[in-house]
């Protein structure tokens, strides 16, 4: 691609020498400031715990980074606006991670809705079944900590705010949200004690849509469990006044017409990666992302086409913040425009 990692800096520096020698990183760093002052560094891309990204992410962009930061963007829409700000006075580069966006099935959803395909959209459905943190032998890290952004409403729910904005071109706005947390402990690595987990290891979302061009008085809902056993699901649907389209994490796409009673495959050319990659979604949409980011970088661009940016990054904080809400209050939260 013509780009190569210059530096990389982790507080554990036995865990970012073992990386810096894996991919040939020349440069490794206990400290990030000193990775966002190095001048032969054009991008930072912030990777932490989301309790450190408005810090990190601030100090990129003064000194004149261009920042890809992973989502959710921040703790709470305050640090996002802050973020989203910081980005415009510095007119750089800046982005969400939000690779689903670059995966050929869903760029074919997202045209084939915009075709009129399944007509006035009416309702989605998103589906994310994982295991990932099933075992309660798993101990305690961060993202057992609601304070450090740990749990699957920011980690996923964040993908699926985005997923629809994106594909729908219309805002949330309401949600309803119920938090669990199923493991509510789990041993320290360090003292081997019970500590308790405060973060949700499952979310069930109801949204509301505003019109636009695609849709009408839609709503949505979404199941997302990171501790429920079974094949992996990220499944994304949506149901239209003349059809329904489905997309699944294997990167199917599949038709329904209305009368049809039957789900028909759509042919979609595989996503390629780069070598070594776990075949999944993510690997498969951060392939092609990663690519229009050094692109973007070599002809000195401030935006990359289709990718998510800081405002993005903050349109969706701000209904994660209103879900949370909706989960204290037990009430649905309306989206006020900002």
């Amino acid at each position: 691609m013509g780009a190569r990692v210059v530096a990389i800096a982790s507080r554990n520096r036995g865990h970012a020498e073992a990386v810096a020698k894996e991919f040939e990183i020349l440069n490794v760093a206990s400290d990030w400031r000193e990775l966002v002052k190095r001048d032969d560094v054009d991008l930072v891309s912030v990777v932490t715990p989301p309790a450190l990204h408005l810090e990190m992410t601030l100090a990129a962009l003064e000194n004149g980074k261009s920042v890809l930061c992973e989502k959710p963007m921040a703790m709470n829409s305050n640090e996002a606006a802050t973020m989203f700000a910081a980005a415009r006075k510095a007119g750089a580069l800046n982005l969400i991670d939000h690779e689903l966006r670059f995966l050929k099935s869903r760029r074919m959803m997202r045209s084939m809705l915009r075709n009129g395909t399944i007509g006035i959209v009416r309702h989605c459905n998103y589906v994310f079944r994982s295991d990932y943190r099933g075992l309660p032998d798993q101990p305690w890290d961060w993202w057992s900590d609601k304070n450090m952004g740990g749990g699957t409403i920011g980690a996923i729910g964040s993908h699926v705010i985005d997923s629809f904005r994106w594909l729908l071109d219309a805002e949330i706005t309401q949600v309803t949200c119920m938090l669990s947390t199923h493991i509510a402990e789990r041993l320290d690595k360090s003292s081997g004690a019970k500590r308790a987990v405060t973060s949700d290891d499952e979310a069930r979302l109801m949204f509301r849509f505003a019109d636009s061009q695609w849709t009408s008085g839609a709503t949505g809902l979404a199941s997302l469990s990171v501790v429920e056993s079974g094949a992996h699901e990220n499944r994304l649907e949506v149901y239209g006044s003349t059809g329904s389209l489905m997309v699944e994490e294997t990167g199917e796409l599949w038709h329904s017409p209305s009368g049809s009673a039957a789900w028909r495959p759509c042919k979609v050319h595989q996503d390629p990666m780069a070598p070594g990659m776990r075949p999944a979604s993510w690997s498969r949409g951060f392939a092609a992302f990663s690519c229009a980011i050094v692109e973007a970088l070599r002809n000195q661009k401030t935006i990359v086409d289709g990718a998510a940016d800081f405002e993005d990054g903050y349109r969706a904080q701000l209904v994660l913040d209103a879900a949370r809400e909706s989960n204290r209050t037990g009430c649905a939260q309306s989206i006020l425009s900002q």
